[in-house]
């Protein structure tokens, strides 16, 4: 009987998150950590049981649509609403503060400004899918200082468009003027539904009555919404993560809608757990063995200097000093967007292979151990979250 090769990969790879995974909630660790260790050991630079990684990166990538989809959903535009300057503010002083020590070790070092810029771009982004998750499973998202970490990360992906263009000139790239026009178009268009959102109006889903009804409709019609707003944005390119972010705003805001967490949970955890598995296959073990030193120097400053950036700035926006230097343990990894501006840099020749190949070790590690520091930020600090 002829057996697809592909099944015992998946069998392995399946046995291998459940052990990992038990082995790390006895020692109290967040299973996205053992999605990320399992990625290692299974890709290509560990035991190579996955020889196709591009394969995987792009369903984890679906992973992340969903998860911000069901961000979107809890989210409280009132809270938001009410909330907007810390988000805001916090994140363009985050820029500021955080261009000043790039900014001094570069020109130590004779960099240019375009390195110096696309290096500040990478360090301000953190992680979406690693803070948001963390925040779900200790139920803190709904509470306020859940809804300004979540304000600061929407700042920060809406910032990844202009971000880009700034890294295009400085390579000397001309700016594309069909790719600006649709990205302004979408710019307008997800502005104006985001209006529409936080204007507390609510929105009544066609054949709702219907739809609730049938539960393998109600499947299809989540996705539908999910991945068409996905879809929109990223033909006006622009994130696709940003648009299921706001179709489950959409979503969250129209009547009966009770039933979309419930159909798509299982397609989540299944999407979610693949985006790790790519981040840590794309660790590339020789590299960061060959010059573990700079990878290790880089990565610690990376959280040093972003928890204290982070923290002062909330210190100074009026939180607490316990719960401010929480939230800089949770802003400090570096985001998944990284990646892309990384990839920009290269295709400019603003880093070489090898300052690419650091970054990537760098925004893999920082991801992998993200969750660890925000552990030890919370043990440290002990702030006292509330609802307020």
């Amino acid at each position: 009987m002829h057996m697809d090769p592909v099944l015992p990969t998946m069998v392995g790879t399946i046995f291998l998150v459940l052990m990992v995974g038990g082995l790390l909630k006895f020692m109290g660790q967040p299973q996205i950590i053992a999605y990320l260790l399992a990625g290692v050991l299974i890709g290509p630079h560990g035991l190579a049981l996955i020889s196709d990684a591009d394969l995987v990166h792009r369903l984890g990538a679906l992973g992340v649509v969903l998860l911000l989809f069901f961000v979107g959903m809890e989210v409280v535009p009132e809270k938001l609403r009410e909330r907007w300057r810390i988000p805001v503010i916090g994140t363009v002083l985050q820029v500021v503060f955080s261009f000043l020590p790039v900014a001094a070790i570069g020109l130590m070092y004779d960099w240019s400004w375009a390195r110096i810029a696309l290096l500040t771009f990478v360090i301000c982004l953190s992680s979406s899918a690693v803070v948001i998750r963390l925040l779900q499973d200790r139920n803190e998202l709904s509470t306020g200082f859940g809804q300004d970490m979540l304000g600061v990360l929407l700042v920060q992906d809406l910032l990844v468009v202009p971000m880009l263009i700034i890294i295009g000139l400085f390579g000397g790239q001309q700016v594309d003027m069909h790719s600006l026009s649709l990205q302004l178009i979408g710019v307008v268009l997800m502005g104006g539904l985001l209006v529409w959102i936080f204007s507390g109006r609510q929105m009544k889903l066609p054949f709702g009555e219907h739809i609730r009804k049938d539960h393998e409709i109600q499947v299809f019609t989540a996705l539908a919404i999910c991945f068409g707003l996905a879809l929109l944005t990223g033909f006006l390119e622009l994130s696709t993560a940003l648009g299921a972010f706001i179709a489950g705003m959409l979503v969250s805001a129209a009547r009966e809608t009770q039933w979309v967490h419930h159909k798509l949970e299982p397609f989540r955890v299944v999407f979610v757990a693949l985006f790790f598995l790519a981040v840590g296959m794309s660790v590339d073990l020789d590299f960061v063995i060959k010059h573990w030193w700079q990878v290790s120097l880089v990565v610690i400053a990376v959280f040093v200097v972003g928890t204290v950036v982070n923290g002062l700035i909330l210190r100074g926006l009026g939180y607490q000093w316990r719960e401010s230097f929480y939230g800089g343990t949770v802003l400090a990894q570096i985001g998944e967007f990284s990646f892309v501006l990384a990839a920009v840099g290269l295709q400019a020749a603003i880093i070489t292979d090898t300052g690419y190949q650091l970054a990537l070790s760098v925004i893999s590690l920082s991801l992998l151990l993200g969750p660890i520091w925000i552990n030890l930020g919370r043990a440290s600090f002990r702030p006292v979250i509330d609802d307020a």
